[in-house]
């Protein structure tokens, strides 16, 4: 569901822009007063094995394969602020390293990916959860939520294609929902099978009761393993993905909108297409570009999260202690 360059006008990207450009300060501001620095490496890990996952495509129907988008999965660690971190750092890194997605658009990706996807999804969890409680209620909320985080994320791409004149709304709407309502069960499966290994290891880091839960410290184990577990997704499982074209692609080209695409990225960038340069389009190639992206994700959100949150509210701290003396 990455948006390249061309399929939105300029006042399109810029009122996208301008959304996520709010979603995100929101979300940092949030983290700063309610994320606890011991659980910064689990907002890291999630980035990473997000952006690994997102690497497997996995056919749907028709010539059409789909790919985990991993807002409900981020939500349900991470409290809906950090998710929209998380998410954030995965299509930052996706567009400047791999030129997924395109540059102008970004913020048209972050808004319906990682605001719209992510956190919107978190509430239709909650919400659920308290309606149907723990146990399969958790489920079931989690399997709902992943599904609504894909359909409602592709009706707002739907929007703002027709907003740019690419698409009439009707049919855009029903094309973009219809694929991507089947997409959405892949993405309920994955993410149900995720959390409940999760809740049977360590239940404690489920951010079940509020925005960030300050309970269920990550183990450095638990943020190794999960990391050597992301890189294997990306390394040894996405480099024979399938090579059919995604949700977005198919609409696309049904509808003859495909030629908009701006061809050459904006911005080089180092690992076009997943594939190291030089390396050609071998498997081991996209698996050597699939590590670098994983460790890359997780330096980014672990670094960004812990500069922009925990040692300015450290700072915070300082001075306001300074300040009363």
């Amino acid at each position: 569901m990455h948006i390249p360059d061309g399929f939105l006008d300029a006042k399109t990207l810029v009122a996208t822009g301008a959304l996520a450009a709010t979603g995100v300060t929101i979300a940092l501001r949030q983290a700063q007063r309610h994320l606890p620095p011991r659980r910064v490496p689990l907002l890291g890990l999630t980035a990473a094995f997000v952006f690994a996952a997102q690497m497997i495509n996995f056919p749907v129907a028709g010539g059409t394969s789909g790919h985990l988008l991993g807002g409900t999965l981020a939500a349900v660690l991470l409290g809906p602020s950090g998710a929209v971190l998380a998410i954030a750092a995965v299509l930052i890194v996706q567009c400047l390293i791999f030129a997924d997605g395109g540059l102008l658009a970004l913020g048209a990706n972050i808004f319906n990916m990682a605001i719209v996807g992510a956190a919107g999804s978190f509430y239709v969890y909650r919400g659920l959860l308290r309606l149907l409680g723990s146990g399969r209620g958790q489920v079931i909320a989690v399997a709902v939520a992943a599904w609504c985080s894909v359909v409602m994320a592709a009706i707002v791409a739907a929007g703002e294609l027709s907003l740019s004149g690419v698409m009439a709304w009707r049919v855009g709407l029903a094309a973009m929902a219809g694929v991507h309502a089947l997409i959405g069960v892949g993405e309920a499966l994955i993410t149900t099978l995720v959390v409940v290994a999760i809740r049977r290891a360590r239940p404690e880091i489920l951010a079940e009761t509020s925005p960030m839960a300050a309970t269920g410290r990550p183990a450095v184990e638990m943020v190794a393993f999960g990391l050597l577990i992301a890189l294997g997704l990306a390394m040894f499982v996405a480099p024979f993905a399938s090579s059919w074209p995604d949700g977005l692609e198919r609409v696309a080209a049904r509808l003859g909108f495909q030629d908009r695409a701006v061809a050459t990225p904006l911005v080089p960038s180092p690992m076009a297409d997943y594939s190291v340069p030089r390396l050609g389009q071998a498997a081991w190639s996209t698996a050597l570009a699939g590590g670098i992206g994983t460790g890359l994700v997780f330096l980014l959100a672990l670094g960004v999260t812990w500069l922009l949150v925990v040692r300015k509210r450290q700072r915070g701290r300082v001075r306001s202690r300074s300040g009363g003396a």
